[in-house]
């Protein structure tokens, strides 16, 4: 292996979302520096994490300042720079040749995948969610009994290289391992009100069940959103052990699933890649959440996981700094990995060169089928 892992692995990020484009104050970048609301008023700063120190020591080079500047440093020269330059800086810095985005969470707030790519000079596909497509043909006056017809046309007719579930969030990862009927998730969809703001929220396990077993006949790639997330998500009800039915009722069909950010049950998503043909995992925002510590993260997921079913991802949201610290992160940590491998004479370097480009883009390529031919 290289000794500049900062600079040898092409990626493709295959879980992202998109950046904020406007100037933030210290509570907008706070709000969006990890999965929490924002600083609690019973603690300090969020720059007080793994994560802040990362953004101080790596990022601040980025921007033109010392390593480890203060963070009221930071944000003004980040302020100076603005925005788009900020973003072009970070996400070009990532040397990611292919971004797959959900569109999926808040899309107004962040630029597009085609926005993405030109601010990066990579390109982008759309990864579509499932539940924000029902509760959007909800939103437009289909009438419940027609909402799976209009999705599964929708999925059929979808650029979208990939579909993604976040039952995780809603009602728990165990799904039904047979397809909920039609009639019973008309039902369900019939008592869904919208909100005050006039949006709808699909809480319904059963919906659910409908949304991904028809995401797999549709042949689309299913990503799980698995584990660590905001204060939203249950945790408990998060661990992909909780898909198992559903993983052995559908490896028949082969089509990939895909266990997203899976932290802190790496471990089991590493046994459920093993074990299931079907079966893929990355570590997500684990990753920069971690900082420097995610080595010890990536290490662990490597135990059992076969090289040829890990990906990597950022699942970036909002700042830029994101994106360039889980490129960075994922890059060391493996680098470091391999290396000892390789210094214990435990793989060749031909080994630790091949496992890093499958981990890093091949793996995606294939399982999206994706042309890089004009990257």
């Amino acid at each position: 292996m290289s000794d500049t892992p900062l600079e040898q692995l092409g990626l493709i990020d295959h879980h992202c979302h998109g950046v904020v484009t406007h100037d933030l104050s210290r509570q907008e970048f706070e709000s969006l520096l990890n999965e929490a609301s924002g600083p609690s008023p019973l603690g300090t700063s969020l720059f007080d994490s793994m994560l802040g120190l990362a953004v101080r020591r790596w990022c601040a080079p980025v921007l033109g300042i010392e390593p480890l500047a203060g963070a009221d440093e930071y944000l003004a020269q980040r302020s100076a720079l603005g925005a788009d330059e900020v973003n072009r800086r970070f996400l070009r810095a990532t040397s990611t040749d292919w971004f797959l985005v959900d569109t999926g969470y808040a899309p107004d707030a962040v630029t597009t995948p085609d926005d993405l790519a030109v601010l990066s000079g990579g390109q982008a596909h759309e990864i579509v969610r499932l539940e924000s497509l029902a509760e959007r043909l909800l939103a437009g006056g289909t009438a419940a009994p027609n909402v799976p017809e209009g999705v599964s046309e929708a999925l059929a007719q979808t650029p979208a290289v990939a579909a993604k579930s976040i039952a995780a969030y809603r009602t728990g990862l165990e799904l039904t391992p047979t397809k909920p009927s039609i009639d019973d998730v008309g039902g369900a969809l019939g008592s869904c009100r919208p909100g005050t703001d006039g949006r709808y929220r699909i809480v319904d396990p059963t919906v659910s069940g409908w949304l991904a077993w028809t995401a797999i006949e549709s042949g689309l790639p299913l990503q799980f959103h698995v584990g660590y997330g905001d204060s939203d998500v249950d945790l408990r009800l998060g661990d992909p052990l909780l898909l198992t039915g559903f993983l052995r009722a559908t490896q028949e069909r082969e089509v990939p699933v895909l266990l997203l950010h899976n932290y802190p049950f790496h471990r089991q998503a590493s046994y459920l890649s093993q074990v299931f043909d079907h079966v893929f995992m990355d570590l997500g925002l684990a990753t920069h959440n971690t900082g420097t510590l995610s080595e010890a993260v990536i290490r662990e997921a490597l135990e059992l996981v076969p090289f040829a079913k890990m990906l990597y991802s950022s699942d970036a949201y909002g700042l830029a700094e994101l994106y360039f610290l889980g490129a960075l992160l994922f890059r060391r940590g493996l680098a470091k990995i391999l290396d000892a491998l390789v210094a214990a004479g435990e793989a060749s370097a031909a080994d630790a060169d091949h496992i890093s480009t499958l981990i890093g883009s091949q793996n995606a390529r294939r399982i999206y089928r994706l042309d890089l031919s004009s990257t």
